[in-house]
């Protein structure tokens, strides 16, 4: 073990504490809870080439490529941070979400979205929370 190790986490603390950036440090949260949970993180804060979109995380998990939409509170006073994933966010979520899996040559029935929501130090994970297809209706 480094013998410098708990200076830098203590670093680390002072740099979240000066940092009033919640959705970075949302992010941050959710990726190392997400690695903790065997997910490989392969891409973070994508965006198309064209536009039209951001994937906060991207990650495999066993055989599966998942997107993940990270949503960060100081706290759930107010709201949940889930229900700030809308019809208009979803359609952006799926375009770009559609163009990762045309490049990385991967199979649309092989992917899922969750969402990972971070409330002051709580974390939340919703497997499947939406299809990257919206669902027809006859």
């Amino acid at each position: 073990m480094n013998p410098l190790a708990p200076l830098y986490r203590f670093a680390a603390h002072l740099r979240y504490l000066r940092d009033r950036n919640v959705g970075r440090r949302g992010e941050d949260l959710a990726h190392r809870y997400l690695r903790a949970r065997g997910y490989t993180i392969v891409a973070r804060n994508w965006r198309p080439p064209q536009g039209g979109g951001e994937l906060d995380l991207v990650a495999w998990h066993e055989a599966t490529l998942v997107f993940i939409e990270v949503k960060s509170r100081l706290s759930g006073a107010w709201s949940a941070p889930e229900r700030d994933v809308d019809a208009e966010k979803l359609n952006s979520l799926r375009k770009a979400a559609r163009d990762y899996v045309r490049r990385a040559a991967a199979e649309e029935a092989e992917t899922r979205f969750d969402v990972v929501t971070v409330t002051g130090q709580t974390i939340d994970h919703i497997r499947e929370a939406f299809l990257l297809l919206p669902v027809r209706r006859s």
